[in-house]
């Protein structure tokens, strides 16, 4: 977890509790003390070692994730929304395997995950983000480096979406990251709206959403991942993989025509 941040992850969230726990442990057994303790030193350290052992983002990333945590967010904004390090690698790693030439992002926010992607592509790639929020699409395109190759459409997902379709655009790999309610649908106008190409690969973010599906609390965020997932699960048209980095990485192909 980066210092100052809350932890979002599933095990983020298990290491800051396993954490407060060891701390109250004043007059419990040695033993049990030391196995507990030993219990959060695996859970706290396993995130900052992935990230330490996975190669360093670039320095237009560095200086658009510094500027995302600096900013005074408010409302349901917050910097810990940014996708981060990591889990840019990953999305740079699975554009460069699958040869991929055009992305479609579905929720922006201050444009890392879409930056990193425009990174891995070759060139005359590119990335077309969509983002509902015109302050925060601002914000973006204020810390993207010259020339990159970012198509930034402003509005309702949903919208966006249908005009895509209607221009006929066809995308090789897209990325999940917008309203968790909306994700269902988001998903069939992809597969069913002509914008996903033969072989393509869709990724949609946080589908662990903070380990709420199966641990609860009960949140509106929550109820809707569990949901996604569920009907995801079975849908004849696929076949996924359910990733646990960070806060979940669900990877969809379909598999009929």
């Amino acid at each position: 977890m980066t210092p100052g941040l809350r932890p979002v992850t599933p095990l983020g969230i298990l290491a800051a509790r396993l954490d407060a726990v060891c701390a109250r442990l004043g007059g419990v057994e040695p033993g049990l003390r030391a196995e507990l303790e030993g219990i959060r030193d695996l859970a706290v350290g396993f995130e900052p070692y992935l990230e330490h052992h996975t190669s360093p983002e670039s320095a237009e990333l560095a200086a658009l994730a510094d500027a995302t945590r600096s900013a005074p967010w408010s409302g349901s904004l917050e910097a810990e929304m940014l996708s981060g390090h990591v889990e840019g690698r990953f999305l740079q790693f699975l554009l460069r395997l699958t040869g991929a030439r055009r992305v479609l992002e579905l929720g922006m926010f201050t444009g890392y995950s879409a930056l990193a992607m425009a990174q891995a592509l070759p060139e005359g790639g590119e990335v077309v983000a969509c983002e509902l929020d015109p302050e925060v699409a601002a914000f973006a395109q204020r810390c993207f480096p010259a020339g990159a190759r970012v198509d930034v459409r402003v509005g309702p997902a949903a919208d966006t979406l249908a005009e895509l379709a209607a221009e006929g655009q066809v995308f090789d790999v897209v990325f999940v990251d917008a309203d968790k309610a909306g994700y269902a649908g988001y998903l069939d106008a992809v597969l069913d709206g002509g914008l996903l190409a033969p072989g393509g690969l869709v990724a949609v973010d946080n589908t662990l959403m903070q380990g709420q599906p199966w641990a609860g609390p009960d949140t509106p965020n929550g109820a809707a991942i569990a949901a996604f997932n569920d009907r995801l699960t079975a849908d004849p048209r696929v076949e996924q993989v359910l990733v646990p980095l960070r806060d979940g990485i669900t990877l969809v192909r379909r598999t009929t025509p």
